[in-house]
């Protein structure tokens, strides 16, 4: 596969359906677009919309049942699959640390760099964290190996964003990243989400509208397709779904 620095990479979705081996019903109904490279994407919509299966299909987790996902015109299936997913840094809802010490979490597996590692520490709102912990980045986390430290799903939430900034991915996802964290922590990873992504494609999943207000381009899936498609500014105009989501929960907030 063609290596890129400038991460300038061109992803399409042709016309893409999937349903799980045994059912009949699709996740996923006759999917076509193209993602924008070095552009802040807000993938949002309904419980059960689709979105993180379009994210696992995006990453080569899962195959289409129909159609086909390309990379440079390519079709995804064609490349090897560890060299197509080292595209991508991800942090999904049901990730995992273990009970390895710090920076073992966040490097999961690449080569140990300090100054990378304080970097995505620093990014993912982590760095005071593990500066207080016994052994900094060498402490042990949980009990399962030894003496670790237990730590709540806020902190590990940080640590799983770390993970991801940490392998320098030309692509960012982040499946309900804030999901574990309590307002103030939220507002933190907002407030750092463009150094964050900085010169590369993200792509931020969420059920939270107020975080769409942070990206260029927002896909917004009902029912298995890409119902609307556009700017935070055009799709409130618009007044269809987006808008219907937005007014649903600007009101908690009003």
């Amino acid at each position: 596969m063609e290596k890129r620095d400038d991460g300038e990479y061109e992803l399409a979705f042709e016309n893409v359906s999937f349903r799980y081996p045994g059912s009949a019903q699709y996740v996923l109904k006759n999917v076509s677009c193209r993602l924008d490279m070095k552009r802040k994407m807000a993938v949002v919509g309904r419980n059960g919309a689709g979105k993180t299966t379009f994210i696992k299909l995006l990453c080569g987790l899962y195959e289409p049942t129909e159609g086909r996902i390309t990379l440079n015109g390519v079709d995804i299936r064609k490349y090897k699959p560890e060299e197509y997913r080292d595209l991508f840094g991800v942090v999904f809802q049901d990730f995992r640390l273990f009970s390895f010490p710090v920076w073992e979490n966040v490097t999961a597996g690449y080569e140990r760099d300090d100054g990378r590692l304080w970097k995505a520490l620093r990014q993912a709102g982590a760095k005071e964290l593990v500066k207080q912990m016994p052994e900094g980045p060498e402490t042990l986390l949980y009990k399962d190996t030894g003496e670790g430290v237990e730590i709540s799903g806020g902190e590990a939430q940080k640590l799983g964003i770390a993970r991801a900034l940490y392998k320098d991915a030309a692509l960012i996802i982040l499946d309900e990243p804030t999901a574990a964290l309590d307002p103030l922590a939220e507002a933190e990873v907002y407030a750092r989400f463009d150094e964050m992504t900085e010169g590369k494609t993200s792509i931020y999943i969420s059920h939270r509208m107020s975080s769409c207000r942070f990206c260029d381009d927002i896909m917004v899936f009902d029912d298995g397709r890409i119902a609307e498609r556009g700017s935070h500014e055009s799709l409130l105009a618009a007044k269809g779904l987006y808008s219907q989501l937005w007014n649903a929960q600007a009101k908690y907030y009003a």
